[in-house]
């Protein structure tokens, strides 16, 4: 309730052309005004995320792109068309963005072996701490990706649960597993659902990012153009 009156706020502020008053449960406003306006109009693009029937009321009356974590592609699905649902009842329409953190490799061989070197050395700081990494057991989400991580290891093609089990399912913890051609192809999966948005990072950040960009990337997107072309030519 507080973040859907906060955002009403934030969107009149955005776009109104006269100082305007706002009382509610939670902000009481006077005359506010900004002379400072966005670009993009309406407004700037309102990201959100949220696994709860209550995240999920209020993007369908203010996200533009709703964010997901990596989920399974049936979940993602049931997302999909429920947060669709929402938002038709406002007459509003959705884009989607999905996380994850891709592990690739030359051979499909070797980016496995990554994958359990990066869970190998987490479990070891894991251990270290002391009970483990702090997560989010009551957030949805959050048992959302233990469901996840509960269907095994690797769920559909390539989506590896080793992280997201480990950290109890918080955070951005899941991850596409494979050769950059693999991986793409595993997006295109979540692309055909209808996500158009799609934010990776790696474990480790910076090499991660350069091999992104020399591979994963320049694949993803050719393949995606490919996609596109065959369906208007269909």
């Amino acid at each position: 309730a507080r973040t859907d009156a906060f955002l009403e706020v934030v969107r009149q502020t955005w776009t109104q052309s006269a100082p305007f008053d706002v009382n509610n449960a939670f902000y009481q406003v006077e005359q506010a005004y900004s002379a400072i306006r966005p670009l993009q109009q309406p407004h700037i693009p309102i990201y959100f995320g949220g696994s709860s029937d209550a995240a999920i009321a209020v993007a369908g009356k203010h996200a533009n792109v709703f964010a997901l974590w990596g989920e399974s592609l049936a979940q993602t699905e049931e997302t999909i068309h429920r947060v669709r649902a929402e938002a038709a009842k406002h007459q509003r329409e959705i884009d989607f963005s999905v996380s994850f953190r891709p592990i690739i490799a030359d051979t499909e061989a070797q980016a496995w072996e990554k994958a359990e070197e990066i869970l190998h050395i987490a479990t070891e700081r894991a251990d270290k701490v002391g009970g483990g990494y702090n997560i989010k057991p009551d957030s949805v989400g959050a048992q959302r990706l233990r469901e996840t991580a509960a269907l095994g290891r690797v769920v559909d093609k390539r989506l590896w649960t080793g992280i997201a089990s480990l950290v109890g399912g918080g955070q951005n913890s899941t991850a596409l597993v494979g050769t950059p051609e693999q991986v793409a192809d595993a997006l295109l999966d979540y692309y055909d659902l209808g996500v158009r948005n799609f934010l990776i990072r790696g474990f480790d950040p910076l090499n991660d990012a350069q091999d992104y960009g020399k591979a994963l990337l320049p694949i993803t997107r050719e393949k995606v153009a490919q996609r596109d072309a065959q369906e208007k030519a269909s």
